[in-house]
């Protein structure tokens, strides 16, 4: 019988089967552990470590003092128990009572009542865009700058606005009363888009 025997090759492991701790020992990773916790350089970096705690408690107590002192906590806050309780967006409930006032003033079904309501709704509207942040010096401007985005009936909004100018500007102008209850609505719907947006 021959003593003939084939060479063995040894092949690395699959990722997948090597364990945490034979790659931990492959990488260095388990004597680093044991070196940096050994008692004589915790020892040793108990000064830096001390160091750390102070800026760490420093910083903590400064970003504490100012979530307190500013008014984010307070306004989040705020907004969410309003938003909660009123089941409508934060700041809804004070463009409704603005709103309420402007459309309270047509007690009959007058055309001059619904032309001030008019006037006062395009007043109201322009306010919200300066507010909102859009930049313009014409109502036109901010309309623009608002664009299609914010103001989903754009073109009926800058037809209305056309119309408040010719009420103000032209005192015999004729408004249909359906007509004048459709304008006031457009106003209505885009104050509250902006506003809620």
């Amino acid at each position: 019988m021959s003593n003939f025997s084939l060479p063995i090759t040894y092949y690395p492991l699959p990722i997948t089967q090597l364990s945490w701790e034979q790659i931990y020992n492959f990488l260095g990773i388990t004597e680093f552990i044991y070196f940096i916790s050994s008692p004589s350089i915790q020892e040793a970096l108990f000064p830096v470590k001390l160091v750390f705690y102070f800026f760490t408690l420093f910083f903590l107590g400064w970003v504490i003092y100012f979530y307190f002192t500013s008014s984010y906590l307070q306004y989040q806050f705020s907004q969410d128990v309003s938003e909660f309780f009123s089941w409508q967006p934060y700041g809804l409930k004070s463009i409704n009572k603005k709103w309420n006032r402007i459309v309270r003033g047509i007690k009959t079904e007058s055309e001059a009542e619904y032309k001030i309501a008019i006037v006062e709704a395009d007043d109201f509207l322009y306010q919200t865009l300066e507010t909102g942040g859009f930049r313009g010096e014409t109502f036109e401007e901010l309309a623009n700058d608002a664009g299609r985005k914010m103001i989903s009936n754009f073109q009926d909004i800058l037809e209305a606005h056309q119309i408040r100018n010719a009420i103000v500007y032209g005192q015999d102008y004729d408004l249909p009363l359906e007509k004048a209850k459709k304008i006031l609505s457009d106003y209505e719907n885009a104050i509250k888009n902006i506003s809620i947006s």
